[in-house]
């Protein structure tokens, strides 16, 4: 006994002496390297000698400690298993910030019209100029006058052959476009231009759905002609000038002129990197990455660029608070491959050109197809169907906490400020995010699960694009349209019944949060979205879509002004819709939906009718649904809804029908963050049903089917449509024209001999042509399909 306690206090001195020796070294931007950093009055100039003096010390629990100031990297800093239980800390929160760019020099001289002009030799093409700190722009077309247009600016003619032949060298200048269907966003490289002014290109890979760009929503920049508004510039490879027209009130001879160089600043790299915390830094000035994006994430609309300002790939454990993310060109935050218990809290994204935060595991841990060309080639019998994934090469158990996340997307639209892919136990809670072209989380595909998005404030989101939602998701997982497989045949319903959930494992749970967006769906579950609960939620803006999927339950949210939209569901879906309540009669549904009652349970709905006295059978909702048997509708008295206080007051109908109470506390919680973060505007509350938008349905004789117009973002986005025009084929009469020709119910007429058919009106005048081919949108696909005369 007496040998075992001086081995336990010979122990405990040994660790003492260790964590006593632990060293602290100071970085300062007036420091020398040539110092030893361990005093204040003593410091080193660089991150990179801090590193190599704290890799020095036998202790592994050191600290840098990073006084005020801007530090501007040459190359990325690497910490790696080296540097574990090492934390690099501001000494003041914010004001030590890492910049990817570097300082130019310059002896600026007049132009002309205000332009000025300053000779420097750079060593690769230029992408991103601050002067004083300020981002300025590429000279462009048009220019960006208006902040609440797409890119600020668009113009159909920005390729024109009139404008090209204006421009005596275009090469190197970018075309950036939103997608045809606005399903997020592409960009080209200029490589030359023809004889007859046509621009000549190379790019457009940055969309997993690739089906051209938008006519309209495009513009041009790194034009030299097109030099002519304040803060553009231009850099002539050629004779080596920097050309910059720069603000009225900015003074070139004392202004800093930065210019983005790095698209990382730092990244923690395995194996075996673990217990590193980076807290209170600022980063900023990384150059952009769109041409990079190129790499498809399995099935979903999203290519990738696995880099980041901060990136981690295989860590462990790790760290990041208080820390602000501004004027970043890429990704901020990239966690990529195998992580475990990547932590980021309190946090600041802003000005961000691609996304805040990417989960994003390797496709090498997927046990389907990688890419769409892979997909048409599997059929069931080819298909493993073990559950799970390959390996363990993907984020999990990570947490992004109490952080605001505003206008990312700045240039790559196919972005999020939150994007999860190929990841497993992911948590987002109590973050505000908002002011962004696409969606505010997107989880695009059904790998893992077991994530959790809670007490959340999401708003003001797909404000350049569409068919989206505030929070988005695919499922387009194994048993998703895959060949040999029908998940509406019923009669193998106990076979098959547990194929959706292969790869969504684990219920990915959406509570306790506010969501709104008015280009699309406050929640939007997309192609084959499945395993989910969504409950507790406040949706003030367009309501809740659930596509094809299984094992939905939505319960206890509060939809305001709107309801659920259904779209295309499987006869056994499973979904289960309870204790919500509505604010409208009716369900919202698009495509085909059953001909039997929907769902699993569908009951016990509430539809709020301010000032209505008592309640009554929600006859809508039971109507549609063929559920719904003791859903009511009255009253829900709600405490003051038109000032958005949708708690519902003691004696509600609804409490008595099992609705429990909702959280009014949504967005971040530290109290730098509750000074920064917006909150939504509150819709006007409507007081009765919305009026009828169902479209007549028109027997046409002349192609034999019954048809109705293409109607709304619901149609659009169940048919998989460019935009809201085409006809519907709702049934097709046998041995006449259509039929004959091969056309099926659900087929979605866009053209004739090629030429767009906006409505029936259209479809009418132009069968009257004598047509030779008749295009339909089938199955998401575009089908030409010759017409076949009836002899």
């Amino acid at each position: 006994m007496i040998k075992a306690s001086i081995f336990y206090v010979t122990l405990g001195l040994s660790m003492l002496c260790n964590h006593s020796g632990a060293v602290t070294i100071y970085v300062a931007p007036n420091g020398n390297d040539t110092q030893k950093g361990d005093a204040q009055n003593a410091p080193v100039l660089t991150l990179g000698k801090a590193l190599e003096l704290t890799r020095q010390s036998q202790d592994k629990q050191n600290t840098i400690l990073l006084e005020s100031g801007s530090y501007h990297l040459a190359k990325p800093i690497i910490l790696n298993k080296q540097d574990n239980n090492l934390t690099i800390r501001a000494k003041k929160p914010q004001q030590a910030i890492i910049k990817g760019s570097k300082i130019l020099k310059l002896d600026w001289q007049p132009y002309k019209d205000g332009i000025m002009q300053a000779k420097v030799a750079l060593d690769s093409k230029p992408d991103v100029l601050f002067v004083n700190g300020k981002r300025q722009r590429m000279a462009r077309y048009p220019n960006a006058t208006d902040s609440t247009k797409k890119w600020e600016g668009y113009a159909a003619d920005c390729d024109s052959q009139h404008n090209v032949a204006k421009w005596a060298n275009p090469k190197g200048a970018y075309v950036h476009a939103l997608h045809k269907a606005l399903w997020g966003g592409m960009h080209f490289e200029v490589t030359g231009k023809t004889s007859d002014n046509r621009l000549q290109w190379t790019g457009g890979w940055q969309n997993n759905r690739p089906m051209g760009y938008h006519a309209d929503y495009r513009f041009i920049e790194n034009i030299f002609e097109e030099l002519d508004a304040e803060t553009e510039w231009f850099y002539d490879q050629t004779n080596g000038t920097l050309y910059l027209k720069p603000a009225s009130q900015v003074d070139l001879k004392t202004a800093t002129i930065e210019l983005a160089t790095l698209a990382n600043l730092i990244t923690v790299e395995g194996p075996d990197a673990k217990n590193i915390i980076l807290d209170g830094i600022a980063f900023e000035q990384t150059r952009r990455t769109f041409m990079d994006n190129k790499e498809p994430l399995l099935l979903s609309d999203w290519t990738i660029d696995r880099s980041g300002a901060l990136l981690f790939n295989k860590a462990t454990n790790c760290l990041v608070q208080n820390c602000n993310f501004e004027e970043l060109g890429g990704n901020a935050v990239m966690v990529t491959g195998y992580n475990d218990k990547i932590t980021i809290k309190s946090c600041l994204f802003q000005e961000i050109g691609g996304n805040g935060i990417c989960f994003v595991g390797e496709r090498s841990a997927y046990k389907g197809p990688h890419d769409y060309t892979q997909h048409r080639k599997r059929s069931i019998d080819q298909m493993d169907m073990t559950p799970g994934p390959l390996n363990n090469d993907y984020p999990q158990n990570c947490r992004v906490e109490d952080c605001l996340i505003t206008r990312t997307g700045l240039i790559e639209k196919q972005t999020s400020p939150v994007q999860i892919a190929l990841s497993k136990n992911i948590t987002i809670k109590s973050c505000s995010l908002y002011d962004v072209p696409r969606a505010g989380i997107n989880i695009g595909d059904g790998c893992w699960g077991g994530h959790v998005i809670e007490n959340c404030d999401i708003f003001d989101t797909v404000k350049e694009t569409s068919d989206h939602g505030s929070f988005n998701s695919w499922g387009r997982d194994r048993f998703w349209e895959l060949p040999g497989l029908n998940m509406n045949d019923l009669s193998k319903w106990e076979t098959n019944k547990n194929i959706p959930l292969l790869d969504a494992m684990t219920p990915t749970i959406i509570q306790n949060s506010r969501w709104q967006c008015e280009h699309g769906w406050d929640i939007d579950l997309d192609d084959g979205s499945s395993n989910y609960i969504i409950r507790g939620n406040l949706l003030i803006g367009s309501g809740l879509k659930l596509r094809e999927g299984f094992y939905r339950k939505v319960y206890n949210n509060i939809i305001v002004n709107n309801s659920l939209h259904p779209h295309v569901w499987y006869n056994k879906s499973e979904d289960e819709v309870t204790n919500n309540i509505f604010f409208v009669d009716k369900y919202f549904p698009a495509g085909h939906m059953p001909n039997t009652p929907w769902g699993k349970t569908m009951d016990k709905n509430f539809v709020h009718r301010e000032g209505m006295k008592g309640v009554e059978p929600a006859t809508g909702l039971q109507k549609m649904s063929q559920r719904d048997q003791n859903s009511k509708m009255g009253d829900a008295l709600f405490i003051d809804a038109q000032k958005g206080d949708f708690r519902l007051k003691k004696n509600s109908p609804a409490f008595k029908m099992g609705f429990k109470p909702i959280t009014n506390q949504f967005g971040v919680t530290s109290e730098r963050l509750k000074k920064l973060a917006k909150t939504p505007q509150m819709p006007r509350i409507i007081t009765t049903n919305q009026s009828d938008d169902s479209t007549p349905e028109i027997e046409l004789d002349h192609i034999g089917a019954v048809c109705r117009d293409v109607k709304g973002l619901g149609d659009q986005s169940a048919y998989g449509l460019i935009d809201e025009t085409g006809v519907i084929v709702l049934s097709v009469l046998p041995n006449m024209l259509f039929a004959t020709t091969d056309g099926k119910p659900q087929d979605v007429i866009i053209a004739i001999d090629n030429k767009k058919i906006q409505n029936i009106e259209e479809l009418n005048k132009a069968m009257g042509e004598n047509p030779k081919t008749i295009t339909v949108r089938r199955n998401q696909k575009d089908i030409v399909l010759p017409f076949k005369r009836l002899k």
